[in-house]
């Protein structure tokens, strides 16, 4: 019998779409066991491993029997940790009591809209973007409304399509700096005008920082430590960037105290709570040594600058700077003319079966803008300088030989 048998799925289930980088992987997967040689450029995770002070913590946790059932909000030695961390980091006091610990910062955002955001009101968001955003906005019976992020502004705030998106239906405004895809950062100007949007219009900011010690240009800013913004704003972070704990899933929401129970009730309804030994670990995380972490911080910023070089050589490719995070996001529209491709989609598929390189097309974060033309792909840079000497060539091979 098949689904199309049975009672139909909720309507809301067709919201919710698909992670383009995890399908990715499965295909990067399969191609490998088939012995091809794939360079991968698709899912956003470090290549480094987890620090060994970090695995030493939780192996030693489960065998002190670290395996039963925790506080839904975390446990009491991790959210000091963060608030000692975030405080610290974003500038502003931070509370144990405005911290709820997660599997993941990716539930922070099932969470918060869940939590704050009723049907038929409109979250902006930024758009080319990490796709969950507009995914659970729609899955809540929200209204998605895009922040646009443009070439031609350098992937950074166009304030004037900002303040005209936001209205009296705008219940939250999502930032995402350093960005996914686009290597984007807000400025600290940016932050202070859509602080003021936000304190003119009431609205909530949920604030993805999962990138914010991986600057490649410039200092990291928070909305959160601006005047009047610490109790609107949820700080989202957590461990798997910067301490490549990708599997680990363990995340963090900072936020006003009187939200944080909220929060944490969702969660309870939800997963119950966060595994307590990879909690400990987190612990030995923020307060052991950085060294792994500065390491990596340090070969992003060269990974950067040499993709950027190779990338800016081939004709029909133009990529602007990356200033955080491990992505790049070159234009391809000349490549995909000059390949007779439709769009970037074709070209990523092209690359992906024929020349051995997977990227990720444009598509994959967000909807296409209103006169939107451009085609673009995104590099995840997190690989050796090697393999992105050897990817890129590749890329150049196929796309100019034409």
């Amino acid at each position: 019998m098949t689904l199309a048998n049975l009672r139909a799925p909720a309507r809301r289930s067709a919201a919710l779409t698909a992670d383009s980088a995890f399908d990715l992987l499965a295909a990067v997967g399969r191609l490998r066991a088939q012995g091809r040689d794939i360079i991968s450029f698709g899912i956003g995770e470090p290549d480094f491993p987890t620090p060994q002070h970090v695995v030493g913590a939780a192996v030693g946790a489960l065998g002190q029997g670290q395996t039963r059932y925790g506080p839904s909000e975390g446990l009491p030695e991790l959210r000091a940790a963060i608030a000692e961390e975030v405080s610290r980091t974003r500038g502003i006091a931070v509370d144990p009591s405005q911290v709820v610990v997660a599997p993941g910062a990716k539930p922070l955002i099932f969470y918060s809209l869940a939590t704050l955001v009723n049907s038929g009101e409109e979250v902006i968001y930024p758009n080319p973007g990490f796709p969950t955003y507009e995914s659970v906005i729609r899955w809540v019976g929200a209204t998605p409304v895009p922040m646009p992020l443009t070439e031609a502004n350098g992937f950074a705030c166009d304030r004037n399509a900002l303040a005209a998106a936001v209205t009296a239906r705008t219940k939250m405004i999502i930032l995402n700096s350093p960005n996914n895809p686009t290597g984007g950062v807000l400025t600290r100007d940016d932050l202070t005008f859509i602080a003021d949007l936000a304190r003119r219009h009431n609205c909530w900011v949920l604030s993805d920082e999962i990138y914010s010690r991986l600057m490649i240009e410039g200092e990291f800013c928070s909305i959160a430590s601006l005047p009047g913004m610490v109790d609107r704003t949820i700080i989202m972070d957590g461990f798997s960037k910067t301490y490549s704990m990708t599997g680990w899933r363990l995340g963090y929401g900072v936020m006003h105290p009187e939200l944080a129970p909220l929060i944490a009730r969702a969660e309870t309804n939800l997963e119950s709570c966060t595994s307590t030994f990879v909690q400990l670990g987190g612990v030995a995380a923020l307060r052991g040594p950085q060294d792994d972490t500065e390491r990596f911080a340090a070969e992003v910023r060269a990974r950067a600058a040499l993709a950027l070089e190779l990338l800016n050589q081939i004709d029909g490719i133009r990529c602007l700077p990356a200033r955080g995070a491990f992505y790049l996001f070159p234009n391809v529209t000349g490549a995909c003319r000059r390949l007779g491709l439709q769009n970037g989609e074709e070209l990523a598929d092209r690359l992906l079966n024929e020349a051995g390189v997977a990227v990720l097309p444009r598509s994959c974060f967000g909807s296409r803008l209103p006169g939107e033309s451009d085609e673009y792909v995104r590099l995840s840079i997190a690989t050796t300088l090697d393999n992105i000497r050897e990817g890129i060539t590749r890329i150049r091979g196929y796309v100019e030989r034409g």
